[in-house]
């Protein structure tokens, strides 16, 4: 990653970020292994995970955070199933019922499409900005393992960020497609595997998956190549009804996740169905 490293921050207030220097700190720390800090090093990362990064630490007043991050996917075979609508309402009910918790003011989101778009940096929950007809057009292909390197490798510089500040960060992180990986050109699902294992292994972060039916992917196979605990993993069918309610109990994980330490703990043992 060509980042600057001529000063001690990680961040400065003119918007200067170096990531490289909070991956060190994460693996300097136990918390990323040879692995997966070279799954974030087989391309230069810096510049997609900057998008993502968003609100400054300083600009934060709560004494811990909980990071929502979702990917939704936005490729052409979402829009053919008749499956837009759904995504977009499941990705509003789940803003929606984070934004209504008593624990809103500690909650930042963060949504980037499957294709490398950011709708959203990591912002406050209640200025998470909603997917309608215009910011989410799904016409796109499937590059599964590149962006979920880059989803996963945000979500741990920014808890990092966050840590290194003296605010402890707990993430939950939600990836959805529906179809396998088509069109990755530098990750494979061992790279994704490498950063969700380290996370696991944290104890402070959940990452989750929602694979919509498309007749043929077995996306329970898809997911534990990557790492995701099949209590992390839904299957929906291809029906606007049952994405809905796959979306419906994320948001409840989502929320019990975020009212603390005990409750994350749980939450994060008992998967969708805890």
């Amino acid at each position: 990653m060509n980042m600057s490293k001529d000063d001690g921050n990680t961040m400065n207030r003119g918007g200067s970020l170096d990531i490289e220097r909070l991956f060190e700190a994460a693996r300097d720390e136990g918390a990323l292994s040879p692995e997966a800090m070279q799954a974030l090093h087989i391309t230069d990362l810096g510049a997609q995970i900057q998008a993502g990064f968003g609100v400054h630490v300083d600009d934060v007043a709560s004494s811990e955070v909980v990071l929502v991050t979702v990917m939704p996917d936005d490729s052409g075979s979402i829009k053919f199933a008749g499956n837009a609508g759904a995504v977009r309402d499941g990705h509003n009910l789940v803003i929606d019922a984070l934004a209504d918790s008593g624990q809103r003011d500690s909650i930042l989101a963060h949504n980037r499409y499957l294709n490398g778009s950011v709708l959203y940096p990591y912002c406050p929950i209640a200025q998470a900005v909603k997917m309608d007809a215009k910011n989410y057009n799904p016409a796109l292909g499937t590059p599964l393992y590149d962006q979920a390197v880059v989803l996963l490798g945000t979500v741990i510089a920014k808890a990092q960020e966050f840590a290194q500040s003296g605010v402890p960060a707990r993430t939950v992180t939600l990836i959805i497609t529906d179809g396998a990986d088509a069109g990755s050109t530098w990750a494979r699902a061992r790279d994704v595997c490498a950063l969700v294992r380290d996370m696991r292994r944290s104890e402070a972060h959940i990452v989750a998956a929602i694979g919509i039916d498309d007749g043929s992917t077995d996306f329970r196979a898809v997911f534990r190549d990557m790492g995701i605990e099949a209590r992390w993993i839904l299957t929906p069918k291809s029906d606007a009804a049952d994405v809905r309610k796959a979306f419906a109990l994320f948001s409840r994980s989502a929320v019990r996740a975020s009212q603390g330490g005990a409750s994350f703990s749980r939450t994060a043992a008992g998967g969708f169905g805890g």
